[in-house]
């Protein structure tokens, strides 16, 4: 009966959030329209296909994570009932804690961020990239990193919802028109911390992971403010130009099994799948931390003077 209730309710959001996506997509397209900010709808369009995709790939029974929750629900350590406030509290802030390991692992692990990617594909913000999320996301089993919830007792569905709930109120964080919120900043993850996460500026990347908080972000460092003097540039640090959504979707897949297939030696192949985007073994790669230092020695060199 709650799995029925909470499959309404997913459908019912799923109405709103399309319904709203598109709204904006009409109103910034006459609002832009025109200007060098014009509103390219391909975007919506992919995103949307991403959805169908992701929809239908629900069918495919192929999870990473499937099994794992399963040896971990039958050898977990205590049951959990969710039926006070203090165990829904501390079940938010358990999610809130591996969804920010999980969202790190993302850009950090090049496997996974394979399929993340396509979240971060977008070369403009809105809010249908919101529900752009790879349609490998099940497949590449990213649950995983909720496991020791399911292994502290916590039935393995009840997870997924509270992680879907999480992803929900994401949906409106993916907006370019809504200002910073003040105090709220501190604590809570905002369109402007948001918008920061998905930059490609050097000073942005890898940043504001958090879902709903942005506490572990402040906690482990990895929070960084939005400036006024330095506009978020959205997308990848090499743009997207193609509007074919099996391009968008299996593009980073791609040179992944090239880049592991071509690989001088296993140790490089592991490499290739466990590092950073971007590494390469000679250590001339486009990793963030190698971006962010090149960016900071061309900042730090003297200006040049003229006669």
């Amino acid at each position: 009966m709650e799995l029925e209730l909470l499959g309404k309710i997913s459908l019912y959001a799923m109405g709103i959030v399309l319904t709203a996506s598109l709204i904006e997509a009409i109103v910034l397209h006459f609002k832009h329209k025109g200007t060098d900010r014009a509103f390219d709808w391909h975007e919506t369009w992919i995103s949307l296909a991403d959805l169908i995709g992701r929809k239908l790939l629900t069918f495919v029974p192929i999870s990473l994570a499937t099994p794992v929750f399963s040896f971990a629900w039958e050898h977990r350590i205590h049951t959990v009932t969710t039926n006070t406030a203090l165990t829904l509290f501390l079940l938010f802030i358990g999610q809130e804690f591996c969804y920010y390991w999980y969202h790190r692992a993302s850009h950090t692990i090049r496997f996974f961020w394979a399929n993340h990617a396509v979240h971060h594909s977008p070369n403009q913000l809105t809010l249908s990239s919101a529900y752009r999320l790879g349609w490998l996301t099940k497949i590449a089993g990213s649950a995983i990193f909720f496991t020791p919830l399911v292994w502290f007792g916590v039935k393995p569905d009840v997870v997924l919802a509270v992680v879907s709930i999480n992803l929900l109120y994401q949906f409106w964080l993916h907006a370019t028109w809504i200002p910073k919120l003040g105090w709220l900043e501190y604590v809570f993850n905002t369109p402007s911390a948001h918008r920061v996460h998905h930059a490609s500026n050097e000073i942005y990347l890898d940043a504001n992971f958090g879902g709903v908080l942005v506490i572990f972000d402040r906690l482990f460092g990895t929070y960084v403010e939005e400036r006024a003097d330095e506009p978020c540039r959205y997308g990848l640090t090499t743009p997207v130009t193609s509007h074919n959504p099996i391009v968008v979707e299996m593009e980073h897949w791609v040179s992944l099994v090239k880049d592991m297939f071509n690989a001088k030696s296993v140790s490089d192949a592991v490499g290739f799948l466990l590092r950073p985007p971007g590494w390469l073994p000679n250590g001339e790669g486009q990793t963030t931390e190698e971006l962010q230092k090149r960016a900071k020695a061309i900042e730090q060199q003297p200006a040049h003077i003229g006669h």
